[in-house]
């Protein structure tokens, strides 16, 4: 018996937490590609939940300040652990210079240079707006 819905679009979906989340959606919609699919606002300009879409995937984020919640209490911020990741986030993208560009051009830390892999592919790994990896590449280790 397998766990895989049979019916879904995805099933691994990356979540974050911002203490901006406002500009952070914004951001990355802006200079990653995404798009609002859903954006649930709450009080004092916080967002409870927020669904941005990319291609098939999906990236679901929220505030910060909701640490009271169950799962609020087991996400920090990557500068409250000294810019350290316990997960980061790859993108399949068309074009990896074009977000390259996109990304340098918004002022980012780029922290792994774009190149070519070994292993097939072309990529670059940056911050975003405050501090959590991500890894853009046309690397598709389902083709």
């Amino acid at each position: 018996m397998s766990a895989v819905p049979k019916n879904t679009r995805t099933n691994i979906i990356a979540c974050l937490r911002y203490r901006n989340a406002p500009a952070a959606i914004e951001w990355l919609c802006n200079t990653f590609g995404f798009e609002k699919h859903l954006v649930v606002p709450g009080k004092n300009n916080n967002v409870i939940h927020a669904q941005l879409s990319f291609g098939n995937g999906m990236l679901m984020l929220g505030s910060t300040d909701r640490i009271d919640s169950e799962y609020g209490k087991l996400i920090t911020q990557p500068d409250n652990i000294g810019d350290a990741q316990t997960q980061t986030v790859y993108v399949v993208v068309e074009d990896a210079d074009v977000v390259h560009e996109r990304v340098r051009t918004a002022g980012m830390d780029i922290i792994m240079a774009i190149k070519d892999e070994d292993y097939g592919g072309r990529g670059f790994t940056c911050r975003d707006l405050e501090g959590h990896v991500w890894g853009f590449g046309t690397y598709d280790p389902f083709a």
